[in-house]
């Protein structure tokens, strides 16, 4: 389905991002695989090499930087030639209530969550132009859409994500450069697992199909948007929560 494309994917070195890398490998793209410290990447690197693959290129940025995400472009640009598909995943969480949020919380996760997903994209679409072709792919969050208590850095940072998704789909459709963003609603991640049980249990009552997802089936959602099967989607939101939204 995807063989011949080069994805790059950020956050990609565990949880969803790590997912994505792989469900895009197994359908024969080659992957740029970008984190923080390319020792978080090790495992995702083997997990591919494990599908058959002859490897991955590993890239290390801090993707609030504008200079390490154009050397990140730059490394794939020169191994492959060219940037299919761009996953935007990188992301963290500061929690708190809003009266106790430190500034340095809310900047921080709103230059990760955020501003990485326009520079990493401002850096990729470049090339894409020059195709005259490209997917984008942004992971946002339910609670970018419905807001969440103690979470107003990560749910502004989301609800950014999806209107940065909906602008850059209008800006580029005439290039043949789509972009979509996925909500995923409680999945199973790092991030969850630090919720106790009693927390896990109430998150599970919420939900209709009564279970967290899995990072696969986010993964899943991203091929598909990744790939020539929704050609003809571009500027939308999918969200994938086990109904928590309806």
């Amino acid at each position: 389905m995807l063989k011949g494309k080069i994805a790059i994917v950020t956050g990609a070195g565990r949880g969803i991002g790590q997912a994505i890398a792989l469900a895009l490998a197994e359908q024969g793209a080659e992957i740029v695989l970008s984190d923080i410290s390319v020792d978080f990447l090790k495992d995702t690197e083997a997990q591919i090499k494990a599908l058959g693959k002859s490897g991955c290129l590993l890239t290390q940025a801090n993707v609030t930087i504008g200079d390490e995400v154009n050397e990140v472009v730059k490394k794939a640009l020169d191994t492959y030639g060219k940037v299919d598909i761009l996953v935007n995943n990188a992301g963290i969480t500061r929690d708190n209530l809003m009266a106790m949020m430190a500034e340095k919380d809310w900047d921080d996760v709103l230059s990760t969550n955020l501003k990485s997903v326009f520079l990493m994209t401002k850096a990729c679409s470049r090339t894409m132009v020059k195709q005259r072709f490209g997917s984008i792919v942004n992971i946002a969050s339910v609670v970018g859409i419905m807001g969440n208590a103690g979470q107003a850095n990560y749910s502004a940072s989301k609800a950014g994500v999806i209107a940065f998704t909906k602008t850059t789909a209008k800006e580029l459709a005439k290039r043949n450069i789509r972009a979509n963003a996925i909500a995923p609603g409680f999945i199973r991640t790092p991030m969850t697992d630090k919720l106790s049980a009693e927390q896990k249990q109430k998150i599970q009552e919420w939900i209709p199909l009564g279970r967290m997802g899995e990072p696969k089936e986010i993964a899943d959602v991203a091929v598909f948007l990744a790939s020539d099967a929704s050609r003809y989607v571009t500027g939308q939101v999918i969200v994938v929560d086990g109904g928590l939204l309806m």
